[in-house]
């Protein structure tokens, strides 16, 4: 099979840099799926998705040039409907060789132990890949995600941006394709200034250097590294440290073909504006790149990325510094006006916001998050006054000019803001610290007070939305329970927190249902069913909200994902959810010794003796049998004894370390129970007919299984 090199270009106006890389990605996808679906082989390692601003680009190394020849076999009529008494062709043989388009005779017989047939065997001929490329590409395209396509000109056609050139390139040859009612061809397009002419592309593998001939870099990777490399070049001339987000590098790598650094300046006096505003200004709203001091302090120098190599750059640095001026000045405005009105004057205000229809207002919701941070406070050891400080202030900043401006900025300037007021240093780093961790990688709180609000916060989110049924469902997730739930777990589990989470769950969940209960008291039509009764569920011989039992569950669940991540094996993980500790800290402590003793020798036969015991303990169960009362007669064998003491033993040995949550030292322990345990086993008939030897010998086995429960159901462990 004959195998080339393929090179697709789209160009058109420029692509929305947030969704580009996305859109690229998709194209390369489609068409690598659209070519295996064909049968066309190719080199995935050679595979490269390749774009810029203004052209989505498919490089292919090594493609089949043809789809390969597929044999076929048509059965038809068996061989005694095919020919009649005197050996003749039946009108059906006649019929089905005329629809395979030869004569009888060329048909063959197939015969089988379910009988003979009559086949006609052909060889379809692949179609070669030029023939296939146009419907290919107008598949791949419509399958890109595009949620608003526009239209050009007077075309019915529509893309996401107008196209304007088109090239198809099999090796050295031009495909012949119509796409986006364009035409192929092998001319391209330079850059947009330095070199707006065509640019001819010989064969594919050669497309690239064409292209950096002509002012592009079509590489987004190496377009991306060299944004980079010249920002921070430029911030290490002038002494100081670029800041680069990730998310920025990725979308000023997708506004320019030829990357240019310029550094720029503005008056200092806006360093009087917190440093977050100004960054804030400077990244999300202009792409420029600030650099920090040595030690990580904003200053006034930032870099911006021209698509361009200008002649006079200085007035691109005066085009730059321009624009930042006005929205620095805004910010300035924002920042001085809102210090005039101290944090706790907006409280009012928040009664007048709505946070969910059914759950009241934004101060509602305040409320209901400081009583839960004055008893967690209470609960783990910390003054209630900042911490009920703290939630009643948290919300505040939401009605600043400031925020109002910059909503990514909530939490940031409630802290400036009670800093220069006059609150604790404790108190105004939690109004930062309550959203803490605000993405996946993200720490969580690092003050006490900042970890116990946000503990509160998510509560309330979390337990208002499930009273309300507004609880995740498949990939829907609008309110971001899932990463509340997450950053709540860790939370509790990082910041070492010893709570019971299921208590605390329940009064979130006892507050969350009396403000939806009041407020469909106050519009009854809104919410006919809210006064209902609410149904209650038992979990660890405690009755609690049927909602309570769920949120509890969905934060545990969101702790799979999140073990995982840290190399706990699957069912690691089962054997201590199994348990469903209410402490998280503790559930902490017991799947790091489940993990120890996984690795141990003796834990395979332990799991496995666990599993033995625990369908004993069910089967004998199903059958009514009682060892409640056992014990009325001694051990009739010797590993029976054994194991009795063995189990005595250990007993006395495990229960400080239960106690004091020593689990390694306690499954440890237990591992040493492997030889009687054999040994009972090889040795003993459980479920014998004698009533009392059965019934000692069940108590002694659930004597067994519940010391292995007080740190897990290491019967789910698998070999390893």
């Amino acid at each position: 099979m004959t195998r080339e090199s393929l090179l697709i270009e789209l160009g058109t106006e420029e692509l929305p840099p947030k969704a580009l890389d996305d859109l690229a990605h998709a194209f390369r996808d489609a068409m690598t799926q659209g070519l295996a679906k064909r049968g066309i082989g190719f080199d995935a390692d050679t595979v490269r998705a390749l774009w810029t601003p203004r052209r989505l680009a498919l490089l292919v190394g090594a493609v089949d040039t043809e789809q390969p020849d597929v044999a076929q076999e048509r059965r038809g009529p068996a061989l005694a409907q095919g020919l009649d008494a005197e050996g003749r062709a039946s009108k059906a043989l006649v019929g089905f060789a005329q629809s395979c388009g030869v004569d009888v005779a060329s048909l063959e017989k197939l015969e089988t132990d379910k009988g003979a047939w009559f086949v006609h065997r052909s060889v379809r001929k692949g179609a070669p890949l030029a023939a296939l490329l146009p419907e290919l590409i107008n598949e791949s395209l419509k399958a890109l995600p595009i949620p608003k396509p526009m239209r050009w000109g007077s075309r019915e056609i529509s893309f996401v941006r107008p196209a304007h050139w088109l090239v198809v390139l099999l090796g050295d040859r031009v495909v012949e394709a119509e796409v986006l009612g364009l035409r192929s061809d092998r001319m391209s397009r330079g850059h947009r200034f330095h070199h707006p002419g065509p640019v001819w592309i010989p064969a594919p593998g050669q497309y690239v250097d064409a292209l950096r001939a002509a002012y592009v870099i079509a590489d987004p990777n190496e377009r991306r590294a060299l944004v980079r490399s010249l920002v921070e070049d430029e911030a290490g001339r002038v002494g100081g440290v670029a800041r680069v987000p990730e998310d920025l590098l990725d979308e000023v790598k997708n506004l320019v073909e030829w990357p240019t650094a310029i550094t720029c300046a503005f008056d200092a006096e806006f360093l009087a504006v917190p440093a977050e505003a100004l960054i804030t200004t400077m990244e999300s709203n202009q792409r420029f790149f600030p650099v920090l001091s040595a030690d990580g302090a904003l200053t006034e120098v930032f870099i911006g990325i021209a698509n361009i190599e200008s002649r006079d750059p200085g007035e691109i640095r005066k085009g730059y510094e321009r624009v930042i001026r006005p929205r620095f000045a805004d910010a300035k405005f924002f920042f001085d006006e809102d210090l005039k009105t101290p944090l706790a004057a907006h409280q009012d205000a928040l009664a007048k916001v709505t946070y969910q229809q059914q759950l009241g207002s934004v101060w509602d919701k305040t409320v209901r998050v400081t009583e839960l941070a004055r008893t967690i406070a209470n609960r783990v050891g910390l003054d209630a006054g900042l911490a009920t400080r703290a939630a009643s202030l948290a919300k505040c900043d939401l009605m600043t000019r400031m925020v109002g401006e910059f909503p990514e900025l909530q939490g940031a300037m409630g802290r400036h803001y009670a800093l220069a007021q006059g609150e604790s240093p404790e108190v105004a780093r939690a109004l930062d610290e309550v959203y803490a961790p605000r993405q996946a990688g993200d720490g969580i709180a690092g003050s006490r007070v900042g970890q116990v609000v946000a503990i509160a916060d998510k509560l309330d989110t979390l337990c208002g939305l499930f009273a309300i049924g507004q609880k995740p469902s498949g990939n829907k997730d609008p309110f971001s329970l899932r990463r509340n739930a997450l950053g709540l777990a860790r939370t509790l589990i990082e910041g070492g927190i010893e709570l019971d989470l299921l208590a605390q769950i329940e009064e979130a969940m006892d507050s969350s249902l009396q403000a939806r209960q009041r407020v469909a008291t106050e519009s009854p039509a809104k919410d006919a069913k809210a006064a209902a009764p609410r149904a209650r569920q038992e979990i660890g011989g405690r009755q609690v909200h049927a909602e309570t039992v769920d949120v509890h569950d969905f934060i545990l669940e969101r702790l799979r994902g999140y073990y995982a991540d840290r190399g706990i094996r699957g069912d690691v993980f089962e054997a201590v959810l199994a348990l469903r500790p209410v402490s998280l800290t503790d559930f902490d402590a017991r799947l790091r010794a489940v993990r120890e003793f996984a690795a141990l020798p003796e834990a395979t036969a332990l799991a496995a003796a666990n599993k033995r015991i625990g369908n004993l303990l069910r089967q004998a169960a199903e059958k009514g049998y009682d060892w409640s009362k056992a014990g009325s007669s001694a051990p009739e064998s010797g590993v029976e004894l054994e194991l009795d003491r063995a189990i005595s033993a250990a007993e006395g040995h495990l229960t400080p370390l239960f106690a004091d949550r020593r689990y390694v030292e306690a499954m440890t322990r237990l591992a040493a129970l492997r030889p009687a345990v054999d040994a009972f086993f090889d040795g003993v008939m459980v479920m014998v007919d004698d009533e009392a030897a059965r019934a000692n010998r069940l108590a002694l086995l659930d004597r067994l299984r519940r010391l292995f429960l007080q740190v897990a159901d290491i019967s789910l462990l698998q070999s390893s």
